[in-house]
């Protein structure tokens, strides 16, 4: 099984919008199964698929189909963290292009297929969803054709339009108004891309303050790592509450017990992963913040901070409180 995962920040300031719209925040994340709180996280591993969901969500509640293309062009590749800032620091377009299809599946969501290519004196930038999720794949398109727009503007002027933009499906809603948000014209084709003049990849880089964060960005999991990603689903469930595995199976859409046996072949439970992830997560608050040992019982859903220090003393040896004093200054 593969679980493609991307960080919520790539899919811009979706709750700012939806307030805007007049719409209501906590309903499109109900819809979406998905605690509040994520809003406050933006670097925190959510599903592709719940991404695409949100989205969808979000266009629909407020009845604006171009929401996608305003957010990513409204935010910019630059709001992307890390990821996007070494993209815009790149000397040229071409090396930005380059730079950007060649990190997207490690630093900013996986189950995605990004690659450039030439042919006949154009250049192409193409954009897929390789996960099985049919639900709000051409906005998640849309989202993505704004943030590469983005980049070409950033080194070709903000009046640049593609020779051809295009995404997949066999009709557009609303054309018109997420044509205009776009800036270009869009045509219906197999798959989402931009293709434009080649002589643009050797466009050198307009900024003067070009640099941006340098730094690695946190990787993304290989889909393929079950467990790895397992445990950032279980980190997102602690937003709300404890997750129960039967919120995990709905998120993977497995049944219970098909879940359970993808435990059993990685010799291990969803207890045993809730647990140690808890840990982490516990020994992270102590040691990162000031946040009171009952805050944190709770934010780790547990019912009171007894229940949560004792949990804790038979995972380390000692009461939270001496493990915290023991690795601060």
């Amino acid at each position: 099984m593969r679980i493609g995962l991307t960080k919520a920040r790539s899919m811009g300031p979706v709750a700012e919008a939806v307030e805007r719209g007049g719409g209501s925040v906590a309903r499109v994340f109900a819809r979406a199964d998905l605690p509040l709180r994520l809003i406050e996280e933006p670097d925190r591993l959510i599903l592709l698929s719940d991404q695409l969901r949100i989205v969808e969500s979000a266009a629909r509640e407020i009845g604006d189909a171009a929401l996608p293309a305003r957010l990513s062009l409204g935010a910019g590749v630059a709001s992307l963290g890390p990821y996007g800032m070494r993209v815009c620091a790149s000397e040229s377009l071409g090396l930005a292009l380059n730079l950007g299809t060649a990190l997207i599946v490690r630093h900013l969501q996986t189950a995605t297929a990004m690659a450039v290519t030439v042919r006949d004196g154009r250049a192409h930038v193409s954009y897929a969803v390789t996960d099985a999720s049919a639900v709000g794949r051409q906005k998640n398109e849309i989202l993505a054709l704004g943030y590469i727009l983005d980049v070409l503007r950033r080194f070709l002027g903000a009046d640049f339009v593609p020779a051809e933009a295009s995404v997949s499906g066999a009709i557009l809603t609303d054309r018109g108004a997420i044509e205009a948000a776009l800036g270009c014209t869009l045509s219906l084709r197999s798959g989402a891309g931009i293709t434009f003049d080649v002589r643009h990849l050797a466009a050198a880089n307009p900024s003067t303050t070009a640099g941006g964060d340098q730094r690695d960005t946190a990787p993304v999991p290989d889909p393929a790592d079950f467990i790895l990603c397992i445990g950032h689903l279980i980190r997102l469930g602690l937003l709300e509450a404890r997750p129960p595995i039967d919120w995990l199976s709905r998120r993977l859409g497995l049944s219970r017990r098909s879940l359970q046996r993808r435990f059993e072949a990685h010799g291990t439970t969803f207890l045993s992963c809730l647990t140690s992830v808890r840990t982490e997560e516990a020994k992270r608050l102590l040691a990162t913040t000031d946040r009171p040992i009952g805050q944190i019982a709770l934010d780790l859903g547990y019912a009171d901070p007894a229940h949560f220090s004792r949990a804790f003393q038979d995972w380390t040896g000692c009461p939270p409180s001496a493990w915290r004093r023991g690795v601060r200054p």
